[in-house]
């Protein structure tokens, strides 16, 4: 005879998940502005700044963006958090 599924929990579980990963990218992404030091904008301009970005048709300059944004990481794990310049 086969197992009964438990739909109602595998749906609670996957609930579970996905409000655990929301989460996760919503600390990672608090912790990506700290890390690039644009904590020190006001919410308006960083929200701006985000927008316009995501706005952006130019092939280029989202490439230009993304080099920098890929330096700043390989940057980061090179030096010691104690070392980095604030």
């Amino acid at each position: 005879m086969r197992k009964v599924r438990d739909y109602d929990a595998e749906l609670k579980a996957l609930n579970e998940r996905a409000r655990d990963l929301k989460s996760k990218k919503i600390q990672q992404l608090g912790e990506l502005v700290v890390a690039t030091g644009a904590q020190g904008l006001d919410t308006e301009t960083l929200a701006g700044v985000l927008l316009a970005a995501a706005a952006t048709p130019d092939a280029d300059q989202k490439e230009a963006w993304r080099s920098k944004g890929a330096a700043f990481f390989q940057r980061r794990g090179r030096r010691p958090a104690s070392r980095r310049r604030e």
